[in-house]
């Protein structure tokens, strides 16, 4: 199992490369997933000006989204601190943790069996349910934490100095480790594999400059800053937490000389948390339970012990960041809540099946499951959206408040022009309380219905259009907004990419089948509606194209495909089929190498728009793509540039970049990588597949990156027999995830 982002790149043993982005290049995943802004610490959003312009009266969506992440943290926290027999930072490994890590490594060394081992005791009981606190009213938006104040950079700087590390990454350093930086710093360099981009033998470079003879590899501070780390480049790969053997196998792969002292080092501190989870083997009977007590000791009447009788149970233990294993339990609580909670019924029985008989196929069906669940799960192509939008369209004739959230800015206009294309005679007069919005902007407050004297969403039916984006965090976000008896339907293509941030939400609810599935019967239509419902079930056919809706362009090496690229999108698609080059994109599979993002950007900005890039490599009129938080990607142009930073324009809306936030949240846009861009789709598309990607490949990848395209499709082939080997025998990379087993542990199955 990968612990973290594949990369062709290597930096020296114990120095640091020379600037911030070439560290921060050697993270990047080959399949190109980490998007704009995911190098570097987290950005803190678009810096507004302080000229008294409109844009700066008011918190970007990115500010008001990790303003609503904080807040859910620190629900989460609070969680935390119910916790039973918590362990004191800076202790040794003691209680259950302890007890929990020999008996695995007993079970691992046949020592003894796991039977024995976790059938000694109860199992510490899982935690329940609680009735649903009362939830509180949304604070007043607070003001976006300040940027570390300068004396605090200017001392992390002398200390980045005298250990050999680039100076540019002083904001980042003080910002990630707050009050105090430059002495954390110096008396534990390898706090800085905190800040994104830094590997550890780049850390270890820099710990040997500061501390000289004291430094080395069994340094207990080391072992907990490489186990964090690769933690951390888990979450990057999608895990939400690892398997003990991966973490160990990965820890002595970076040459930590007692990975068990560093895991238990890192649990004793805080920072990991441990699980032991139930393997569920499908289909099999369910386990007898130990025999009751019949007073004598556990012995049946054979004198045999009654718990040898049991089957031995498989267990799997896992060591996961504590955000995100938090915040996926809270996800399973949340969403058992909905599953176990009678939906609010407000309109009559006899307009709920009038409502689903009117919209008959597979959009009745919704309607119907709707009407009588709390959670339900709706799948198709893109031409399925129409099932959703047409369920947002009766919700008004049902009594239900409803709003549809998307991805990207485009599937909620989408979606808002299927529902008006509803709109007739018979059509509902007033849609108060129903809508479309982003999902971004629904959690931030900037789009939706608002928040009710609780602080939930006022709404009694959520649905959620591209579903397969959702990482475990603003899942979490989402259904814990939810008031107690609303509905939330979670829609879109289980065939697509899974999500830029850890988790696979919608992959893992599809698995435990604990709510009603809608598999959508609306086919997508035409030559490229043929082509991506073919790679989604392991087929690349080829397909008649009369009107040049799928185009194959051949090239021998990456130049070449740089140089058709460009002819395509400037030349032959605005001129054979209409398309202009600002609609169209091109999606390649990474950021780096001879035909990736960087290369490809350049040589169409030198053709499209050329300029000095006088503000960091950008002029006016760049197509880009910026990244406000991990795992986002909004697409847009800039607008202008001065003191106050980058002015862009992103979904119709401005947004302004801090200079200092430029690097690492703002790239060129006309070409992109597939997760970039999944959720949205251009008029065309040219997908780029140079020779040295076909390794890179997979059925989702294709799946998604030719999906994208909504009238014609180039292929820019290079890749020989690779890409029909990837459609038919690549599937999705395996994610480490624990909803599975904490959902089946509080919901049984729908049948």
């Amino acid at each position: 199992m990968s612990t973290d982002p594949e990369t062709t790149e290597e930096a020296r043993p114990g120095t640091l490369e020379a600037t911030e982005p070439e560290a921060a290049d050697a993270l990047e995943p080959a399949d190109g997933k980490q998007s704009a802004g995911e190098e570097g610490a987290e950005p803190s959003g678009a810096a507004a000006s302080e000229g008294g312009t409109e844009a700066a009266a008011q918190r970007s969506e990115a500010e008001a989204e990790l303003a609503a992440q904080r807040v859910e943290r620190e629900r989460i926290e609070r969680r935390k601190a119910d916790k039973k027999g918590p362990i004191e930072s800076g202790a040794k490994l003691s209680g259950t943790a302890a007890d929990l890590l020999a008996a695995v490594r007993a079970v691992e060394t046949g020592e003894r069996p796991a039977a024995e081992v976790f059938g000694e005791a109860a199992p510490a009981p899982r935690r329940q349910a609680a009735p649903e606190p009362a939830r509180r009213p949304q604070p007043a938006p607070a003001a976006e934490p300040t940027a570390p104040a300068p004396a605090a950079v200017d001392a992390v700087r002398a200390v980045l100095s005298d250990g050999g590390a680039p100076e540019s990454l002083a904001s980042q350093v003080a910002a990630a480790l707050g009050e105090g930086a430059d002495a954390q710093l110096r008396s534990d360099p390898w706090l800085l594999l905190r800040v994104g981009g830094v590997r550890p033998e780049q850390a270890d470079g820099f710990a040997r400059a500061l501390l000289g003879a004291e430094c080395g590899p069994d340094d207990e501070r080391r072992g907990r800053a490489v186990t964090g780390w690769l933690l951390e480049q888990a979450a990057l790969a999608g895990h939400t937490a690892l398997e003990m053997p991966a973490l160990l196998a990965a820890l002595a792969q970076r040459g930590v000389p007692d990975p068990d002292a560093a895991v238990q080092g890192t649990l004793a501190e805080g920072e990991a948390l441990v699980f032991q989870d139930a393997l569920e083997e499908p289909g099999a009977p369910a386990r007898p339970r130990p025999a009751e007590d019949s007073g004598d000791g556990g012995y049946g009447e054979d004198g045999e012990d009654a718990e040898d009788a049991e089957e031995e149970r498989p267990v799997r233990v896992l060591v996961g960041l504590e955000r995100y294993a938090l915040a996926e339990e809270s996800l399973a609580d949340g969403l058992a809540r909905l599953v176990n909670s009678v939906p609010k019924q407000d309109g009559p029985a006899e307009a709920r099946q009038r409502a689903a008989t009117t919209a008959g196929g597979s959009a009745g069906e919704l309607i119907a499951a709707v009407a009588g669940h709390g959670l339900v799960l709706h799948t198709g192509g893109h031409a399925s959206l129409v099932d959703p939008a047409r369920l947002l369209h009766e919700a008004p004739a049902l009594g239900l408040r409803a709003w549809a959230a998307a991805h990207t800015a485009g599937g909620r206009d989408e979606c808002a022009a299927l529902l008006a294309g509803f709109d007739g005679p018979d059509a509902p007069a007033d849609r108060a309380g129903c809508g479309t919005a982003t999902v971004a902007g629904l959690l931030a407050g900037a789009e939706g219905p608002g928040r009710d004297t609780d602080g939930a969403l006022d709404l009694d039916l959520l649905i959620v259009l591209d579903a397969p984006q959702l990482d475990v965090e603003t899942a979490a976000l989402l259904v814990e907004s939810l008031p107690d008896g609303a509905r939330l339907v979670l829609s879109g293509d289980p065939a697509v990419l899974w999500s830029a941030g850890p988790g696979r939400v919608f992959a893992d609810l599809l698995l435990t089948r604990a709510c009603p599935q809608i598999a959508s019967r609306v086919p997508d239509p035409g030559p490229l509606g043929e082509l991506v419902s073919g790679i989604g079930i392991g087929e690349l056919n080829q397909v008649e194209a009369p009107g040049k809706e799928v185009v194959i362009v051949p090239v021998r090496d990456a130049g070449e495909a740089v140089h058709r690229t460009v002819q395509l999108v400037a030349d032959s698609v605005p001129r054979a089929i209409g398309v202009p080059a600002e609609q169209t994109v091109v999606i390649t599979p990474g950021h780096g190498g001879a035909a990736g993002t960087r290369a490809l950007n350049a040589a169409l900005k030198e053709r499209l728009n050329p300029g000095p890039g006088r503000f960091g490599g950008f002029d006016p009129g760049d197509r880009i793509a910026y990244s406000p938080a991990p795992g986002r990607t909004l697409p847009g142009r800039v607008v202008q540039a001065d003191a106050d930073g980058l002015h862009l324009s992103c979904a119709g809306g401005p947004v302004v970049v801090a200079r200092e936030q430029v690097e690492r949240s703002v790239r060129h846009g006309w070409a992109l990588t597939a997760h970039q861009a999944a959720g949205a789709r251009w008029p065309a598309v040219v997908v780029v597949l140079p020779g040295d990607a076909a390794q890179t490949l997979s059925r989702p990848w294709v799946y998604t990156a030719f999906g994208r395209a909504d009238r014609h499709l180039s292929v820019v082939h290079g890749v020989e027999q690779a890409l029909s080997r990837a459609v038919a025998e690549v599937p999705a990379k395996p994610r480490s995830t624990r909803l599975p087993a904490l959902l089946r542990a509080q919901l049984p199955p729908a049948g």
